[in-house]
């Protein structure tokens, strides 16, 4: 048995509007890793460096596709908890996330999201949990 194209499930379901306006773009999807990545520019603080906000936004994105995923099309899911900690500011260019389940579980899934930037330093480190539910 093949794995499904994960990502063509993705690009066929379509974006949510924050997502398309942050600017995330989904490189890799599966339950057992996301990539994505976002630009600095238009997701900044005043002061210019990324707003820590934007992290947890792609950290919520990557998790809640996982678990998603995970779940299957028959089940939704809702984020309970998420934490972030933000490690180095970046200014220009891109991030990159990878997200990696810590758990997988029928009823809650848990994701680490690694955020670096173009140099390959790690900026944040989120860690999501979300609950799956039947579909009403």
């Amino acid at each position: 048995m093949t794995e499904p194209d994960y990502l063509a499930i993705i690009k066929e379901r379509g974006q949510g509007a924050l997502d398309i306006k942050m600017g995330i773009e989904m490189l890799e999807v599966s339950p057992q890793r996301l990539v994505a990545r976002m630009p600095v520019e238009g997701n900044t603080q005043p002061i210019g460096i990324l707003h820590g906000g934007a992290n947890v936004v792609l950290a919520e994105s990557l998790g809640s596709i996982g678990t998603q995923l995970h779940a299957g099309p028959d089940r939704k899911v809702v984020g309970v908890d998420i934490n972030a900690t933000h490690h180095k500011s970046t200014s220009s260019g891109y991030v990159t996330a990878i997200a990696t389940p810590v758990s997988l579980g029928r009823t809650l899934c848990v994701y680490e999201i690694v955020i670096t930037n173009e140099a390959g330093q790690r900026t944040c480190t989120a860690r999501i949990t979300c609950l799956i539910l039947n579909k009403d």
